[in-house]
């Protein structure tokens, strides 16, 4: 990524402008240390070279989250192993899945796994989704028509989820989960596609479409500072709490405002 996209996360307080960008799954890729940086706070270690794409891979290594921006179509690949009958996954994210999107299924990697099992639709279904059958495929899509989750069955036997987002320049973004990725990853990721909430892009980052809606904002680097630190130390504190837990036993790895102006 281009130096002038950190700009604005060190010391100074002049604001700057940004843009509240809705609906959030067309809102762009964003920056990367949104992800990167909470993993490795919570414990994942780095093992990208230098100038090279970003690697981190979990404390036990069963699992890798890599993001490739230098090749064709380029974005992240999260793969990672399983006990038991389910074996590997993998999820495969193309380069404009906003970071904060993809964090959802991240995120995720670093928590125990919940009691309750988990429900792919039920997030989407809250949120005014369109659920229903086509052939032997079950399929979402947002009330705005611009972002989708399929899960896809072939004649074959083969299947796997797929979702994106699309505006009717044909701009956006693809991914694809194999079907025994873990249920309660592909939940969390579902759950961030569908919140309703706009991100944030500073200025010169927002896609040019014609279906998002945009209000200005300015913010001050401090204040992005401050809460990119807070997501750290989140990170740090959830982690620390579980290596502090006692172990009788030994535990298996579980992958687990400012004032807006319309424009």
């Amino acid at each position: 990524m281009k130096k002038k996209q950190w700009q604005g996360w060190g010391p100074g307080e002049q604001a700057e402008q940004h843009y509240l960008v809705e609906p959030r799954a067309l809102a762009g890729g964003g920056d990367v240390r949104h992800v990167s940086e909470f993993l490795r706070a919570s414990g994942w270690r780095d093992k990208s070279k230098k100038d090279g794409p970003l690697l981190i891979e979990s404390p036990d290594r069963a699992v890798r989250v890599a993001y490739n921006p230098y090749i064709l179509p380029g974005g992240w690949t999260i793969h990672g192993r399983a006990g038991g009958a389910t074996g590997e996954w993998s999820a495969h994210l193309g380069q404009q899945t906003p970071v904060e999107i993809v964090a959802g299924l991240t995120d995720a990697l670093t928590r125990p796994r919940p009691a309750h099992a988990p429900n792919v639709w039920a997030p989407l279904q809250e949120q005014n989704w369109h659920t229903r059958f086509e052939g032997q495929d079950y399929m979402a899509t947002s009330p705005d028509g611009t972002a989708w989750m399929q899960y896809r069955q072939g004649i074959d036997g083969s299947a796997m989820w797929w979702t994106g987002a699309q505006d009717k320049q044909g701009n956006g973004w693809t991914a694809n989960f194999t079907p025994n990725t873990p249920m309660l990853l592909v939940q969390a990721f579902s759950t961030e596609l569908a919140d309703p909430n706009p991100l944030m892009r500073p200025r010169g980052r927002v896609p040019h479409s014609t279906q998002i809606r945009t209000w200005s904002v300015s913010v001050k680097p401090s204040q992005l500072s401050a809460w990119q630190q807070a997501r750290i130390t989140a990170a740090r504190a959830a982690t620390w709490a579980r290596n502090a837990r006692p172990r009788t036993t030994a535990r298996p790895y579980t992958p687990a405002g400012a004032a807006r102006t319309r424009r």
